[in-house]
C-alpha cells in the first residue's frame, strides 16, 4: 500500500508525463510547485498527501451554468458539432456531466467514479467534500456527476461541464458545493438565461447565486452573461424591452459591466417574417457567438497563465500570510501559556506560603523545617520526592501548553480564506507548538532563511515563466522567426 507521499508523488508524476509533450512551460511549473510544497510540508501547512499541484485543474475548464430549460445543451451540442446532450423543454439532466475528448467515435457514459477516483480530473475526492455538507451523500456521487465522452475536436485539451437546469429554491446543499466548486476551478463560466422568460423578477433567487456573488471576486472577467433564445423576443413589439428588462435585472444585483450577450439556435429559431428584424437578430447572434467562441477557444492560453499565476499566489501568500500569521499566533500562544502558569502556579505557591504561615503562627510549627531535615535525613527519598515533583509540574505546564494551543488554534482557523486554509494553519500550529519545541522560538516550525530563498525562487521562477509564455503567444517586438521573412515576401 502506497503511503500518502508516495500517493502525491505518483499523481505529480502522472501530470509531469502528460505535460512532457503538451506544454514544457508547465512542466516546469511543477518542479517549481514541488519546491513550494516541501516549504509547506516542512511548516505542516500542507499535509502529507497534499500538494498545491493538486488544488488547481491543470485542463482547461469551461462550465455552462443556468436555469431551467435555458438551451445549455442545445448550445453545447452545437459547439460541438456532436449530438452529445440531451435536449427539451423540460429539465434533461439532473446531474453534473463533465465532458471530454475521446479517440472513439462512441459516446461512452461513465459514472460519478470514474471523476472521484481518477487525480487527472478536477472532480478527484469531490465525495469526500459532498460528505462534508450532507452526511451519507459521499456515497451517492453517482446521483451528482457523471462523465461522458465524445470525438468532437473541440473537445481536445480542454473539459466542458454542464450543469442541471439551476433553480436555487430545488437545490441541496450539496449541489451548491458543487456549483461552487466548479465555479472555482473554472477558467471560463457561462451563464444562460431563458429569454422566453421575460420576468427577470422572478429568478432573483438564481440570479443571486450566479451574478451576485461572482461580482467581487478578483477573476470576474471569466463569467459570460448569455440571454438565450433571443429570438423569441421578435415577436413582441418592443424586442430590446425584453433585452434591456434582464440588464436591470443584473444590474440591480450589481453586474454594471463586462458583456452581455444574447443568441439563439439557428436551427430551432422561430421564423422572423420582419426580413430587417431577421437580419438585424442574426447579424447580433453571429457577432455575439463568435466573441463567445473565441474566449472557449481562448481557455487553453489563459490556462496556461491562471496557473503559472496561481503558483505566484501561493508563494506569495505562504511569505506575506501564512508564516506572519503562524508567528502571531505563536506570540498569541506563548502569551497565554505564560498567564495561565503564572495563574496555577502562582495560586499553587500561595497556596503553600498560607499554609505554612498558618501552620507557624497558629500551631507554633514551622511548616519547612520538617521537609529541609527530610531531605538531609533521606536524600534519595528527597530526590525521588523531587522528581515526581518536577513531573507533576512538568504535566501541569505542557497541559497548559495543550490547552492554550487549542484556544489559539481557535482563533487561527477564524483567519483562513477557506476550509483547507483554516486547516493548514491550525495543523502548522500544532507542529509548531510540540512539546520539544521552546515556548520562546518565534518563528513556524520549517520557516526559516533556507525556506524563504526557496520561497523567493518560485516567485522568481513565476516571472520566468510569464516571460516564457509571452514569448510563445505573442511578439511585441515584431521581429520575423521560421522563415516568416520568405513567406511574406
Amino acid at each position: 500500500m502506497l503511503s500518502p507521499e508516495d500517493r502525491i508523488a505518483q499523481r505529480l508524476a502522472s501530470l509531469e508525463s502528460h505535460l512532457k509533450d503538451e506544454n514544457p512551460i508547465l512542466l516546469a511549473a511543477v518542479k517549481s510547485f514541488r519546491e513550494l510544497d516541501q516549504v509547506a510540508h516542512r511548516m505542516g501547512y500542507l499535509a502529507a498527501d497534499s500538494s498545491f499541484a493538486t488544488q488547481i485543474p491543470w485542463w482547461p475548464l469551461i462550465s455552462v451554468l443556468g436555469t431551467f430549460s435555458a438551451g445549455k445543451s442545445t448550445f453545447i451540442n452545437d459547439y460541438l458539432d456532436f449530438k452529445l446532450q440531451s435536449t427539451g423543454n423540460q429539465a434533461v439532466d439532473d446531474k453534473f456531466t463533465v465532458m471530454c475528448h475521446s479517440l472513439e467515435d462512441r459516446v461512452h457514459v461513465l459514472p460519478g467514479l470514474a471523476l472521484d477516483a481518477d487525480p487527472r480530473f478536477p472532480f478527484y475526492q469531490i465525495s469526500e467534500d459532498i460528505e462534508k455538507v450532507a452526511t451519507g451523500e459521499g456515497r451517492r456521487v453517482d446521483a451528482y456527476i457523471q462523465l461522458k465522452t465524445c470525438p468532437s475536436e473541440r473537445l481536445r485539451g480542454r473539459i466542458l461541464i454542464d450543469s442541471p437546469g439551476f433553480d436555487a429554491d430545488a437545490q441541496r446543499t450539496s449541489t451548491l458545493r458543487l456549483t461552487e466548486h466548479i465555479i472555482d476551478l473554472s477558467d471560463l463560466v457561462l451563464v444562460f438565461f431563458d429569454a422566453r422568460h421575460p420576468e427577470p423578477g422572478a429568478m432573483q433567487d438564481t440570479l443571486r447565486h450566479l451574478v451576485e456573488r461572482s461580482i467581487g471576486r478578483p477573476d470576474s472577467s471569466k463569467f459570460l452573461y448569455i440571454l438565450n433564445q433571443i429570438d423569441t423576443a421578435a415577436r413582441e413589439d418592443n424586442p430590446e424591452e425584453v433585452f434591456g428588462a434582464w440588464q436591470r435585472a443584473l444590474a440591480q444585483k450589481g453586474l454594471t459591466a463586462g458583456r452581455f450577450y444574447t443568441i439563439y439556435n439557428a436551427d430551432a429559431a422561430v421564423p422572423i417574417e420582419d426580413e430587417a428584424l431577421r437580419q438585424r437578430f442574426e447579424s447580433k447572434r453571429d457577432q455575439d457567438m463568435q466573441e463567445i467562441h473565441s474566449r472557449m477557444f481562448q481557455v487553453q492560453v489563459e490556462r496556461a497563465y491562471r496557473i503559472v499565476g496561481t503558483l505566484e499566489d501561493n508563494a506569495r501568500d505562504l511569505g506575506e500570510r501564512v508564516a506572519p500569521l503562524l508567528s502571531e499566533a505563536l506570540q498569541r500562544w506563548k502569551g497565554l501559556v505564560l498567564k495561565l502558569d503564572g495563574v496555577v502556579f502562582g495560586s499553587l505557591l500561595l497556596i503553600f506560603l498560607i499554609l505554612s504561615l498558618q501552620a507557624q503562627w497558629w500551631d507554633g510549627v514551622n511548616f519547612v523545617a520538617p521537609w529541609w531535615q527530610a531531605l538531609q535525613q533521606a536524600p534519595v527519598m528527597a530526590a525521588i520526592a523531587a522528581l515526581l515533583l518536577a513531573g507533576v509540574v512538568g504535566w501541569i505546564h505542557f497541559s497548559l501548553r495543550r490547552f492554550a494551543a487549542g484556544r489559539v488554534a481557535k482563533w487561527l482557523g477564524k483567519q483562513g480564506k477557506s476550509e483547507r486554509d483554516s486547516s493548514g494553519l491550525q495543523r502548522a500550529l500544532q507542529q509548531s507548538t510540540r512539546w520539544w519545541r521552546s515556548l520562546f522560538f518565534r518563528r513556524p516550525t520549517g520557516w526559516n532563511s533556507f525556506s524563504r530563498r526557496h520561497v523567493a525562487s518560485v516567485i522568481g521562477d513565476t516571472d520566468r515563466f510569464v516571460q516564457e509564455l509571452n514569448n510563445r503567444y505573442t511578439n511585441p517586438a515584431g521581429v520575423l522567426q521560421n522563415g516568416d521573412d520568405e513567406e511574406r515576401s
